[in-house]
């Protein structure tokens, strides 16, 4: 027996969450339902769980990122490509993941499995982990009997998912930082230097030049209200939040995310990566076109590119092919409606959606370096000028103070 945590609704309608001992996660949902609650997610207390208190079980719970995700992949394929049984893989899989979470999952989908369930459907209890492109993928796998190959080619899609996040994610992270400590540092200044030094200035009892006086002004508002810029901007962030969360909000936010100069360009060449690699991935696993484009519809994350999938879905539906509405929407670059419409010609529709993300990958590249090569002088061009700004307004009323002596 074994203890498993539940979260669920009782006959009332009210939300319940407990602790229960039973043999299975199938036990224990019959064993609640009987007294009249629903059951909504159950997990397996480990020992250490239960030892280490409620901060270490939350603790435990760390996200699993794509390369995770992507590992696991890639050793359930070599496993099962290598003759041995999904229950024997998914325990050797699960005992040496390094991500506590996923290797907790994956021993309760082998439970799932042990009962008689099939992948697909023990993945599908695991919506947090399992997207709905790897669950259809593992139908279209299981049922095929190429289970092997859908693994595969989920890693290749997750590892190439995770490599451009990184690269993005690497190519950020210097100026971004740049950017907090320049910001941090010109604040410090302002605020807390800059007035000491100031105040001697104004003691030499002259006329102090036009940046002096306009750098004094600056650092006496920045020492008197610089909480009140905190509060304006906590409440601009505040509102910010309500209006995105609103239909109209949200999508004109989205439209301005594929409209703005620079980052503009950059946020539509990954939205197009992303849904043809994974349009391109659903229908060479021998997912149907329309269940692929709903899948895909579900990660683009962004109003304006849901909408689009939308009208396609719907245009697909009453007979048209997939380039035409695609053409029509004006949404993504022309290339996707040109190759979709090579690939539905040459029955090769697939193999045209891989080109167009190794095309529009390959421009995220070279967008990155470029806006990177811009970037960082253009940074610090700006904070030498506010620095040289600082240097020149204290430096000049002290030259004016010794040519009045000399």
């Amino acid at each position: 027996m074994a203890l498993y945590e539940y979260d669920g609704f009782n006959n009332r309608g009210k939300k319940v969450r407990g602790v229960a001992e039973g043999t299975s996660r199938r036990a224990i949902i019959q064993q609640l339902k009987s007294r009249g609650i629903i059951v909504t997610e159950v997990s397996q207390q480990s020992a250490e769980t239960r030892n280490s208190g409620r901060f270490n079980f939350s603790f435990s719970r760390r996200k699993v990122s794509a390369a995770d995700l992507a590992v696991a992949s890639r050793q359930m394929a070599t496993l099962l490509s290598a003759g041995i049984s999904l229950d024997e893989t998914l325990a050797t899989i699960a005992g040496q993941l390094e991500n506590p979470l996923l290797g907790k999952t994956l021993n309760q989908v082998r439970e799932e499995i042990v009962q008689g369930q099939s992948l697909y459907y023990a993945m599908s209890q695991h919506p947090r982990l399992f997207s709905d492109l790897y669950v259809n993928m593992i139908q279209v796998g299981e049922s095929s009997g190429t289970l092997d190959q859908a693994m595969h080619r989920l890693a290749d899609f997750l590892e190439e998912q995770a490599r451009l996040r990184s690269r993005i994610q690497a190519a950020m992270a210097y100026p971004v930082l740049m950017a907090l400590i320049g910001t941090g540092v010109l604040f410090f200044l302002m605020a807390f230097v800059v007035p000491k030094v100031t105040r001697m200035l104004e003691d030499l009892g002259q006329t102090l030049p036009f940046a002096t006086r306009a750098l004094i002004g600056v650092s006496d508002f920045l020492s008197a209200w610089w909480w009140l810029m905190l509060v304006i901007l906590a409440a601009g962030l505040f509102i910010f939040q309500q209006y995105v969360k609103k239909p109209k909000g949200r999508l004109n936010f989205d439209k301005r995310k594929l409209t703005a100069p620079v980052f503009g360009k950059l946020n539509l060449l990954l939205a197009t990566a992303r849904f043809t690699r994974t349009l391109g991935t659903l229908l060479r696993s021998g997912v149907p076109l329309l269940a692929a484009l709903e899948i895909v519809k579900n990660l683009m994350g962004n109003r304006v590119l849901v909408e689009t999938i939308e009208d396609t879905i719907v245009a697909v539906r009453e007979g048209e092919s997939l380039a035409q509405p695609l053409k029509r929407a004006g949404v993504f670059p022309p290339m996707v409606s040109q190759m979709a419409a090579v690939g539905e010609k040459s029955g090769e529709l697939e193999e045209m959606l891989f080109k167009v993300a190794d095309a529009y990958e390959h421009q995220v590249d070279s967008a990155i370096n470029a806006m990177l090569s811009l970037l960082e002088p253009v940074m610090i061009l700006l904070m030498g000028t506010v620095v040289g700004f600082i240097v020149l307004a204290i430096l000049l009323p002290i030259f004016q103070a010794s040519q009045g002596i000399g």
